[in-house]
């Protein structure tokens, strides 16, 4: 299928446009952008600066994808923003083009599903399988591991990581690493139970999601202390691997500054 493009949209000549593209009217993209085949914009969409967009991507009207970080250290550098495969971008969705301050890169990866008005800061890492729903806004250098999913009006403190398969509650204000497997909730917010709808629609077996659930007991109710809860799980033979991920997730945090594993070079 050839690349439809409608009229009155702006493609700068050096921009790259694979097979079967459709471009809605009012888009602006850049020099700079390269589009996977299959992908849709909708109306009034805006690629800007470094993007590389991958295959049968779905941006709604209003994403701005590429602007300049909103960082008051940023001069104006060649960084980039890089887009997998098979995401859907809802309406007025922002992702941040990165500082210098990392890698160069904000990513996002694939089979993502982005809600209205949610904006995604420099220098973030997203992985696959996520749900960040309607006005959620990542903080620059925050990573989200795959299968999380963030509710609504949720705001993640930079330098934050996200685990993978856990839950966001809607309004949270998120200051810490939120660990893998977990539901969270609160101001700040707080482990309170394990995420185990998502761990049963992901087919984790019973006895995993019980492990977890005893891991989550002595850290967060018995609070016994990570190493007394490490010794305790491998003594009941509930060592599992996503206990040990868990359990190294927690570690990495205390070592942490403000409960944010990223900035260990901080640390005092």
């Amino acid at each position: 299928m050839a690349t439809y493009v409608a009229d009155n949209v702006s493609i700068h000549p050096r921009a790259e446009l694979d097979a079967d593209v459709e471009i809605g009217p009012f888009c602006v993209i850049g020099p700079n952008v390269r589009v996977g085949r299959g992908t849709r914009l909708e109306n009034n969409v805006t690629l800007m600066g470094h993007v590389t967009l991958g295959e049968h991507n779905h941006l709604w009207p209003g994403v701005v994808l590429g602007g300049d970080p909103q960082d008051l250290s940023y001069r104006g550098s060649d960084t980039q923003v890089i887009v997998g495969d098979h995401n859907i971008i809802r309406e007025c969705v922002t992702i941040n083009r990165a500082t210098e301050k990392e890698d160069g890169v904000t990513t996002v990866g694939s089979h993502n599903y982005l809600m209205a008005c949610s904006h995604i800061a420099h220098d973030c890492r997203l992985g696959n399988h996520i749900v960040i729903a309607n006005g959620t806004l990542l903080g620059g250098h925050v990573h989200v591991h795959d299968h999380a999913s963030l509710s609504g009006a949720v705001a993640v403190h930079h330098y934050a990581s996200i685990g993978s398969y856990c839950f966001i509650s809607g309004c949270s204000r998120v200051l810490h690493d939120v660990p893998p497997f977990m539901l969270v909730e609160g101001h700040p917010a707080r482990p309170r139970c394990i995420n185990v709808v998502a761990l049963k629609r992901n087919e984790f077996p019973p006895d995993v999601i019980n492990c977890l659930a005893e891991a989550h007991r002595l850290l967060y109710r018995a609070k016994v202390g990570l190493d007394h809860a490490r010794e305790i799980l491998r003594g009941n033979d509930q060592l599992v691997p996503q206990v040990t991920e868990l359990l190294s997730f927690v570690q990495q945090q205390q070592e942490g500054k403000h409960g944010r594993a990223r900035e260990r070079r901080r640390a005092a």
